[in-house]
């Protein structure tokens, strides 16, 4: 399935992430660094990707008024490492996988870990 990485999250978490049926693209390799969130979620759909992974809830709300294709998955770690947001991301791999695979869902929220 193919993910594009938001502008917010480090390119750098590609290689980190070790989900095999993932192909991870970041907007900065698909020269979208400076498009606006409403290009990047247009993109997204243009190109069949089936979600897009972000931090910014404006994607959010771009989800509530076109409705998806993509789907969003919504990282609400606030500030953290980008090796976090990996391990974060790779632990939920069957989670996440279901997900996608759903019909019934179109929004994944991804919160810090709780001790």
């Amino acid at each position: 399935m193919k993910l594009l990485i938001d502008q917010n999250i480090s390119h750098r978490i590609i290689p980190l992430i070790t989900q095999e049926s993932w192909d991870l693209f970041h907007v900065k390799d698909l020269g979208l660094r400076n498009a606006d969130d409403h290009e990047i979620f247009r993109y997204a759909r243009q190109n069949e990707f089936a979600a897009v992974i972000t931090n910014d809830d404006d994607f959010v709300k771009l989800l509530n008024l076109f409705s998806s294709p993509p789907k969003i998955i919504w990282l609400r770690t606030g500030n953290c490492s980008t090796e976090y947001l990996a391990e974060i991301l790779s632990e939920r791999t069957v989670s996440i996988n279901e997900f996608l695979e759903s019909r019934d869902f179109t929004l994944y929220e991804v919160l810090k870990r709780t001790i």
